[in-house]
C-alpha cells in the first residue's frame, strides 16, 4: 500500500483544479479504512489503535472506562468512512472482512452486556459527563442519515438490547451547548425507531440549542470555533431532514434559517486551493468542517454555495492531508495538524479521535445526479479577486475573514476570546502558515508576548499591594517568562479599520493597566498594524510574524535592511515568504529559530519586533508595523515592502480621542486610526 493516498485517473475535465470526482471519494475512503484495518487481526477483534504517549487518553493508571471509551471511539468514528461505503455497496470488503457484518457485530457487542468491549452504563460511573455520550450521538447521527446500513440487520431482540443502552446514555447528563446535539440525535433515533423517550427532555435540549444562536449563523462556545459548523450545522441539518421536519417543524425551521445564514460566508474560511485553517481547539479533527459542503446540499432550499466551488474546496481540503506522509502515524491520522504535535491536542483526544475528520464523506450519501457531483469545479469568489484582498466581518461572533487574492490564503481574526488559549489567542490564523506554539522566551508567532519588568513583580510582590498594604500571591519566577493575552475583545470596524483589544492581564491584577488597543488595516497579502500600547508599568514586549517551517533540511533565508527610520526584515523558505517592517514604537526586529514549535516541521524561523520600556510610568505610544506574506518565491519589490506613503501621529484626534494617526497608503487611500471610546465599544 502506498504511504499516501494517490489520485488515480484524475478527471480534469469535470474537476480542473483537483481532478477529484465521486469515484475518488470512494477510493479515498477505502484507502483510509484499509490502513485503519491494519490494526484488526481477526473478525472478533475490536478495532483498536496503538496508544500514544503524552496528554492524549488513555494513559497508564487511567480507569478502565477510559479504555472502553477509546475502543468505542475507534469503532464509531471509523464508521464515518465505513457507513457510506456500506450504503453504496452492502457487500464491501476490507482486509477480508465484510464491513457491514464487522460493524454490526462490534456495535452489538459494545452496546450490550457481557462482552469484553461492552460500554458501562452511566449509573455504574460517578455522576459526570463521559465520551460515551458523544460517540453514541455520532453513531445515531450516522444512522439517522443512513438508516439502512446497520439497524435493519439486527433482530428485534438485538435492537431492543442495544436501544436500552443507547437510551440510558441519551437520557443521561450532558454538558452545555454543542453536546446537547448528541443527546438530541440519540433521543430522536430512539423515537424514530419506536422506542419511548422523555419527550420533554428532547424538547428542552432543542430549545437550549436554539438559545445558543448568536447571529450570522454562529452558535455560542466559550470562544467561537469550528464546532458551530461541524456540530450545530452538520448534525443539525441531518437531524432536520431525518426527524425534525416531521416532529418539531417550528424548531427545525429556526435552525434551518441560521444554517442558511452561515453558509453565505462559510466558503471564505478556506484557502483558494481548499486548505483548512489551523484554528481553535480539536485541531486533530482537521477537515471535519468540510462536512458543511455536502451538508449544504441537504438543505430544503438550494444551497447558497456554488456546487462546483463547494466540491473544489471540499476535495482540496481532503488532498491537503491524505496526500502527506507525515499526516499518518501508526497507519492512521496523527494527533496533530500535519504530524503529531502535543501542543495541538487536548486531553479529551485519543488515537481514534481524528476519524471524525471524515465527515465530508457524507457526500457519498448524495445522489449521483446531485449538483455537488455534476457541477464543474471552479474557484468561486477567488476568480474575481486577482491581487486584491477581501475582508468580511461577522459582527456577532466577532470573526473577521480575509481572503488574499495575491496569495490564495484565507485568514481568521478572532475577536471574542475569553482566555489565554493559543488555539484562539493568535492575532490572525492563516491557511498556509499554520500557527506555532508559545515561546516563553518571547517572539511567539502572531501574538503579542508580554513580560513585566515592574520591580514589584520581579520581587514577587503583587502590584496591587498599595491598595491594601499587603501582597497577594505573585511568583517572581513566573513573571520572568513572557505571557500572551488573556482575552481578545472585539470593538468593531470603523471607516475600514478593524479595532480589537488585548488584555495582557485581567483583574485583580489591575487589568486597566495592561491593555493593547489594536487597529488593523487589510492590504494585499498582509496588514498594517497601528496598535496603541497602554501598558502602564515597566515592560518588555514582542510581536511575532508567521512561523516558517524548515522543510527538507533547509533553513530560512533572512535579509535585513533599513530605509530612513524604517527597519525591514524578510525570511523565505521554498514556496513561502514573510516580511516585517517597523515604523514607530519598536526598538528593532529579530529572527529566532525554534525547535518543536511549528505544526509542519521540527524546526522553524519566526521574525519578531521587540521593545523594552523601563520608565516607571511609560508613555502611551503607537506601535506601527507592516506584516506581509507570500506563497511563491518571487522577490520582494520596494513597492511591496513600502505600502505606507505617510504617517501623521496625533496626540489629540478631531473626535477628542487621544494618541491616534492618519495614514496614507502607497495606492493613495487614506485611513484614520481613532481609538475614540474604544473601551465602551468592546464585546467578548
Amino acid at each position: 500500500m502506498s504511504e499516501i493516498f494517490e489520485l488515480k485517473n484524475p478527471d480534469f475535465e469535470m474537476s480542473p483544479q483537483t481532478g477529484m470526482v465521486r469515484q475518488h471519494y470512494i477510493e479515498c475512503a477505502r484507502y483510509l479504512l484499509e490502513r485503519a484495518f491494519n490494526h484488526v487481526n481477526a473478525f472478533e477483534s475490536p478495532i483498536v489503535f496503538p496508544l500514544v504517549a503524552g496528554k492524549s487518553y488513555p494513559q497508564p493508571g487511567d480507569p478502565e472506562w477510559r479504555t472502553r471509551s477509546h475502543e468505542f471511539e475507534a469503532l464509531e468514528r471509523t464508521f464515518n468512512l465505513a457507513a457510506p461505503l456500506v450504503l453504496l455497496d452492502p457487500e464491501t470488503m476490507i482486509h477480508g472482512f465484510k464491513l457491514r457484518d464487522y460493524y454490526c457485530h462490534h456495535f452489538y457487542n459494545a452496546l450490550t452486556r457481557g462482552h469484553a468491549n461492552s460500554l458501562p452504563d452511566p449509573e455504574e460511573l460517578p455522576d459526570a459527563t463521559y465520551q460515551f455520550t458523544c460517540e453514541i450521538g455520532g453513531l445515531t447521527r450516522t444512522l439517522l442519515l443512513m438508516p439502512t446500513v446497520l439497524w435493519p440487520y439486527y433482530s428485534a431482540e438485538q435492537r431492543d438490547e442495544m436501544a436500552a443502552t443507547i437510551s440510558k446514555w441519551a437520557h443521561h447528563r450532558t454538558t452545555q451547548n454543542n453536546w446537547r446535539l448528541f443527546n438530541i440525535c440519540a433521543l430522536s433515533f430512539l423515537k424514530k425507531n419506536g422506542y419511548s423517550i422523555d419527550d420533554e427532555l428532547l424538547k428542552s435540549h432543542l430549545l437550549w440549542i436554539g438559545s445558543y444562536h448568536a447571529g450570522d449563523g454562529w452558535y455560542l462556545e466559550q470562544s467561537y470555533n469550528y464546532y458551530t459548523i461541524s456540530l450545530f450545522v452538520v448534525y443539525g441539518t441531518i437531524w432536520n431532514r431525518a426527524f425534525g421536519d416531521d416532529h418539531y417543524p417550528e424548531i427545525a425551521a429556526v435552525l434551518e434559517k441560521s444554517f442558511n445564514e452561515l453558509f453565505k460566508t462559510y466558503p471564505l474560511f478556506f484557502g483558494r486551493n481548499g486548505y483548512i485553517n489551523m484554528w481553535a481547539r480539536s485541531i486533530c479533527y482537521r477537515l471535519w468542517i468540510s462536512g458543511g459542503f455536502p451538508a449544504s446540499f441537504l438543505l430544503k432550499s438550494p444551497p447558497p454555495i456554488d456546487p462546483g466551488w463547494a466540491r473544489r474546496l471540499c476535495s482540496g481540503s481532503l488532498l491537503q492531508f491524505v496526500t502527506r506522509s507525515e499526516f499518518y502515524e501508526n497507519d492512521i491520522p496523527s494527533l496533530g495538524f500535519y504530524g503529531h504535535r502535543e501542543f495541538a491536542i487536548q486531553s479529551y483526544s485519543c488515537p481514534a479521535s481524528p476519524f471524525i475528520m471524515f465527515l465530508p464523506f457524507i457526500a457519498l450519501t448524495l445522489p449521483e445526479d446531485s449538483p455537488f457531483w455534476t457541477a464543474t469545479e471552479n474557484d468561486g469568489l477567488w476568480t474575481g479577486l486577482a491581487g486584491e484582498s477581501k475582508r468580511t466581518v461577522l459582527e456577532n461572533p466577532g470573526l473577521v475573514l480575509v481572503n488574499h487574492g495575491s496569495t490564495g490564503t484565507s485568514e481568521i481574526l478572532s475577536g471574542k476570546v475569553y482566555d489565554d488559549d493559543h488555539n484562539y489567542s493568535k492575532l490572525v490564523f492563516n491557511t498556509h502558515f499554520p500557527w506555532e506554539d508559545h515561546d516563553p522566551e518571547g517572539g511567539t508567532s502572531q501574538e503579542y508576548s508580554f513580560r513585566s519588568l515592574d520591580p514589584r513583580d520581579l520581587r514577587g510582590a503583587d502590584i496591587n499591594f498599595y491598595l491594601t498594604g499587603r501582597a497577594i500571591e505573585n511568583s517572581a519566577a513566573q513573571r520572568a517568562e513572557f505571557s500572551t493575552s488573556q482575552s481578545i475583545l472585539f470593538n468593531g470596524v470603523r471607516d475600514g479599520v478593524l479595532y480589537r483589544q488585548l488584555l495582557m492581564r485581567k483583574p485583580p491584577n489591575n487589568g486597566v493597566g495592561y491593555i493593547l488597543d489594536l487597529a488593523e488595516i487589510t492590504i494585499p497579502g498582509g496588514v498594517v498594524r497601528v496598535d496603541r500600547c497602554r501598558l502602564a508599568f515597566e515592560h518588555e514586549l514582542t510581536l511575532g510574524h508567521f512561523g516558517l517551517p524548515h522543510l527538507a533540511g533547509g533553513r530560512a533565508e533572512i535579509q535585513r535592511f533599513t530605509d530612513g527610520g524604517r527597519e525591514v526584515l524578510t525570511a523565505a523558505v521554498p514556496g513561502r515568504q514573510v516580511a516585517m517592517a517597523t515604523y514607530r514604537g519598536w526598538d528593532g526586529l529579530e529572527a529566532r529559530r525554534h525547535t518543536g514549535f511549528n505544526a509542519e516541521a521540527g524546526e522553524s524561523t519566526v521574525l519578531f519586533a521587540h521593545r523594552k520600556r523601563l520608565a516607571k510610568n511609560p508613555a502611551m505610544e503607537l506601535m506601527i508595523c507592516v506584516m506581509l506574506h507570500k506563497t511563491d518565491d518571487s522577490p520582494w519589490t520596494p513597492e511591496d515592502l513600502s505600502p505606507l506613503r505617510s504617517v501623521e501621529l496625533k496626540d489629540i484626534m478631531p473626535s477628542g480621542s487621544v494618541v491616534g494617526a492618519e495614514l496614507t497608503l502607497r495606492d493613495g487611500s487614506g485611513y484614520v486610526v481613532d481609538f475614540a471610546d474604544i473601551d465602551g465599544r468592546r464585546s467578548c
